[in-house]
């Protein structure tokens, strides 16, 4: 067993009271901290509190202890990185200054600390101080001095990791894409969930395929083009946690029939790699949550 001990601190220019009302609204709907879209959110099975349970990603815990306003300790429960925990402790330094202290201690076999090294750590390291960056930017009111840069292989695993669309069947609430092509020949969607902060606007999602706007309502966005051999349109669609790319073709002739036969073959793995980039995109292209879910507490 390799055990793993990884600490990240900071000072933090506003009253512990302050930070410390930041910190027990992590994982809430208006959480301010977590930096969502770009990394996983840490979502909980109830409000923060002892005997909470969930995670963020991949990664397990349930909350073994928590003093309102100055600590929260989450004590791993999967064993896809050991076992161990990770807190946040919020230490006052006077009236007008505390310091926030991220320690996480794991004990992990060798295989998942050889993924810990070259994979996980860049990604922890950088969320932390993307946290920290959230805390002055809701407390203080302003962007941090020297914002957190993500370094390439925290950016690489975050992009080899990012969420892949799965096959559903057209939703029943697309209106306009039923409207435009009630018989297709051909149909599919593909669906991928919104984390927090991303969008629900379906005009934001416009660039998702470059092919004339065709239609619009508050949930839906329609594009398509029409040939002499194929009709198509394809629909996005939102949904209070979920985004999905539907599309429907209408075959005119022998000659479509042919052309779709072998653009067909591809038009799944198309659909899923712009859907994926386009929500990539977006949620790179969100206001931080420091800066979307500030509210009241700041001094």
């Amino acid at each position: 067993m390799r055990t793993v001990r990884n600490v990240h601190e900071r000072i933090i220019p506003a009253p512990a009271d302050c930070v410390g009302a930041l910190l027990d609204r992590v994982s809430a709907p208006d959480d301010p901290i977590f930096p969502t879209p770009v990394w996983p959110a840490m979502v909980l099975d109830r409000p923060l509190g002892v005997g909470a349970d969930g995670g963020h990603g991949r990664v397990r815990y349930c909350v073994t202890a928590h003093v309102p306003g100055r600590s929260v300790r989450f004590d791993t429960t999967g064993g896809a990185l050991g076992q161990g925990y990770h807190r946040f402790d919020v230490e006052p330094l006077g009236s007008d200054r505390c310091r926030v202290v991220h320690v996480l201690e794991l004990s992990m076999p060798l295989m998942p600390f050889l993924q810990w090294k070259v994979t996980i750590q860049p990604v922890h390291d950088t969320m932390i101080e993307e946290v920290f960056d959230n805390i002055e930017r809701s407390a203080l009111g302003r962007p941090p001095h020297a914002p957190t840069r993500r370094p390439p292989r925290a950016l690489l695993a975050n992009r080899l990791f990012w969420a892949r669309p799965h096959a559903v069947p057209v939703p029943s609430h697309a209106r306009l894409l039923h409207e435009a092509v009630p018989r297709p020949d051909f149909a599919d969607a593909w669906r991928l969930p919104l984390p927090p902060g991303t969008s629900r606007d379906p005009q934001d999602w416009r660039n998702v395929l470059p092919f004339p706007v065709r239609g619009t309502s508050d949930r839906e966005l329609l594009v398509g083009k029409d040939a002499s051999h194929l009709d198509f349109r394809s629909s996005i669609v939102i949904e209070d946690d979920t985004v999905t790319l539907a599309t429907a073709v209408r075959l005119h002739n022998t000659r479509g029939r042919l052309y779709f036969a072998v653009a067909g073959l591809a038009h799944p793995c198309m659909a899923r790699l712009m859907l994926r980039r386009a929500h990539r995109r977006l949620a790179f292209s969100t206001r931080p949550a420091g800066e979307r879910n500030a509210g009241a507490s700041r001094p």
